[in-house]
């Protein structure tokens, strides 16, 4: 349970006012740890990503503690068993200890000094890890072992556990994409199964994120291949014939060093056409930026062959954006494995490429007697596309020597 001098604590911060905020709670005869996400994440070598931490001293004495330290606090939302430390550059979430509730009636909140049962209130094993700052480690449900075995499991009841968030059964399946090496739990899958109606309560914006978290995944394809066969997400998406697809994509996007992309990924799971990229859009609740970047995905499509071409690469880059050529040029290559194709000459020549720009204003083709809103809108749609088509030669007075008067 105790492992001394265990964790390199610089893996979770190297700030020096992050760190105060322990002997600010010593002094008031309290103890606080770092716990969840931080410690898990830095137990198996990467550094941390985002600070929770826990106390025994009760939001009210935390405050009174900052009090007397000269430091800021501030309320964290509806979060009454939560208050925010603003430390340095650093807000942080500093959640006291509370009791099991076992009366689901009863609202009231009761704190505790208990660590283990502050454990047992949390999802999985290998998030119920605390560590002070010298890098002691407090592991009360065997999460080191687990994390080190890649075992992803409930807490105690899974089914219990589920029934307290059932963001939990999406929880359930990223964790086990991001560190699981064994065959899944079976119990915690039975249970989420037991529980997908659950998933019901929920906005579809938390079952949104979280789905989007899992396909950025490297071990994607796999968690969700366990997902389609249990019908999890079954209210929401279809199964999907393309997984392989996904992992040559997340191969290719490794191997070429790109940033997992979450529409890009979700493209290549169903192959949609504009009108199915609109539904999964809407069923999903996708932000208008997302909304508009998917579909387009969805509408414009290119193949390896066009974008070989160096003057149709020019014209897609032109029309669409290197962003969105560099997805189809990944989709493409994935989706056609037998093609051979110059994927880092292609790589190199849409990310170097020059991106045209156009030599008219609205003033000049006013100035060459077009008026009206519509008019002039029609022309410059007119003269771009003769533009575009002459492979971005024509100049400025060639252009307008073609506007009908």
């Amino acid at each position: 349970m105790f492992r001394g001098n265990y964790l390199d604590i610089s893996r979770i911060t190297q700030d020096n006012n992050v760190l105060k905020i322990f002997k600010i709670v010593r002094q008031h005869g309290g103890v606080v740890r770092f716990v969840g996400g931080a410690v898990r994440d830095a137990l198996v070598g990467a550094n941390a990503s985002n600070l929770d931490l826990s106390t025994d001293l009760s939001p009210d004495e935390l405050a009174e503690a900052c009090e007397d330290a000269g430091i800021r606090t501030v309320p964290i939302g509806l979060k009454i068993d939560t208050l925010g430390v603003v430390l340095g550059n650093h807000l942080l979430e500093i959640s006291s200890l509370r009791k099991q509730n076992k009366d689901k009636k009863n609202h009231d909140v009761e704190f505790t000094d208990n660590w283990e049962e502050d454990a047992s209130k949390r999802d999985l094993t290998i998030n119920a890890v605390y560590a002070d700052e010298n890098g002691n480690v407090f592991d009360y449900y065997n999460g080191i072992e687990d994390l080190e075995k890649g075992v992803v499991r409930f807490i105690g009841d899974a089914d219990a556990q589920i029934k307290e968030d059932y963001t939990r059964i999406l929880r359930f399946f990223r964790f086990y994409s991001l560190f699981g090496k064994t065959p899944i739990d079976d119990k915690s899958l039975k249970a989420c199964k037991n529980n997908i109606n659950g998933l019901n309560h929920l906005p579809i914006e938390r079952i949104r994120d979280e789905f989007i978290k899992i396909l950025l995944t490297p071990n994607a394809p796999k968690t969700l291949k366990i997902m389609f066969d249990n019908a999890i997400v079954a209210n929401w998406l279809a199964d999907s014939p393309y997984l392989k697809d996904l992992e040559l994509l997340i191969d290719i996007e490794k191997k070429y060093g790109f940033t997992p992309d979450a529409l890009r990924r979700l493209y290549i799971l169903y192959r949609p056409d504009k009108k199915l990229a609109e539904n999964i859009a809407t069923r999903l609740k996708f932000t208008k930026n997302h909304r508009e970047n998917f579909v387009k995905l969805a509408e414009n499509k290119c193949s390896l062959q066009q974008l070989l071409n160096p003057l149709l690469q020019k014209q897609f880059v032109y029309l669409f954006g290197k962003d969105f050529c560099l997805s189809r040029l990944l989709i493409e290559t994935a989706q056609n494995p037998n093609i051979e194709a110059p994927l880092p000459l292609l790589i190199s020549q849409i990310k170097e490429l020059t991106v045209p720009v156009f030599p008219l204003t609205g003033k000049d083709i006013i100035k060459h007697g077009i008026s009206g809103n519509a008019k002039i809108g029609a022309a410059r749609e007119y003269l771009e596309q003769v533009w575009i088509e002459s492979g971005f030669e024509l100049n400025r007075d060639e252009l307008l020597a073609k506007i009908k008067p």
